[in-house]
């Protein structure tokens, strides 16, 4: 089952980090079933499969935050039995599963407050973070009008409008990328969600950078949202993915190279705010 579920997460390109996350710790938790000689066996095979799950998105903060904690909780803890090891890891599983959706409803309750009825905002790609920020902005009876890029090579950004275009409040518009220069001044504000924050930068969906520069030079300030997970204090390496060049053009390039990298890296100076289940965090 790890095995698939690693398959699984390399070609997860539609789905948030927070999804890769729950899916890479239930995925663990088919070594509770298994026979093992000794604690310190489980335990590796525990660490060994983690390790892998890992390897298979390196750029996410939370899929390394939260295979570390389940690691950790159960390679720490002084365990007798093989029995009693594999239901802690059950334990810190469902822990792990709780504590990421409920810092992503606690992030959107907070972004919200950053919002204001009528407001017309932008967002990039799709995060199930932002998306639950404007379901709550529109529980609360706002009115929104929300542009959102289309996100090439894999247009992420066309899934966001279907979903946005359900909810009743918001007026959605898709764009092309290189549109968003010729609409960020009629926005309130930019809201995207976040991969990771490492060594000042900002990683998230290739396209986020240049528009939050021009959001800048505009005077749009901007806010990413996610869980603290995604901040983690150590021990985490950015690594970006490059996809296949496919996704960019189907026939084969001749002469040139074609280059496809998933993500690119904001500097936090360039934000107004990022917004986590923790707090706001502001750069003036």
């Amino acid at each position: 089952m790890i095995d698939q579920t690693i398959d699984e997460i390399e070609e997860m390109q539609t789905h948030s980090s927070s999804i890769v996350a729950v899916k890479a710790a239930e995925a663990l938790r088919s070594l509770t079933d298994d026979d093992f000689p000794t604690v310190e066996e489980y335990v590796r095979a525990l660490d060994r499969n983690s390790s892998a799950l890992r390897r298979a998105k390196p750029s996410h903060a939370s899929l390394y935050e939260t295979q570390r904690q389940i690691i950790t909780t159960v390679s720490e803890a002084d365990l007798d039995t093989v029995e009693q090891a594999q239901a802690l890891t059950e334990e810190v599983i469902d822990e792990v599963v709780e504590t990421v959706e409920s810092a992503k409803q606690a992030a959107a309750e907070r972004a919200v407050e950053l919002l204001e009825d009528g407001s017309t905002l932008l967002t990039h790609d799709y995060s199930t973070t932002v998306l639950r920020t404007f379901e709550l902005a529109v529980d609360a009876g706002y009115e929104l009008t929300v542009y959102i890029t289309e996100g090439r090579p894999r247009y992420l950004g066309r899934k966001t409008a279907r979903t946005l275009a359900e909810l009743e409040g918001i007026d959605t518009h898709l764009i092309v990328d290189n549109a968003s220069g010729h609409f960020l001044p009629e926005c309130d504000r930019v809201i995207v969600g976040m991969d990771s924050v490492v060594d000042g930068f900002l990683h998230n969906r290739i396209g986020t950078y240049p528009i939050t520069a021009t959001a800048a030079d505009v005077g749009v300030p901007v806010t990413a949202v996610g869980a603290s997970a995604k901040i983690p204090e150590g021990g985490f390496q950015f690594e970006n993915e490059f996809r296949p060049v496919s996704e960019v053009m189907r026939e084969p390039a001749e002469g040139f190279t074609i280059e496809n990298p998933n993500y690119d890296a904001t500097p936090v100076e360039l934000l107004d705010s990022i917004v986590t289940d923790e707090g706001v965090r502001r750069y003036d």
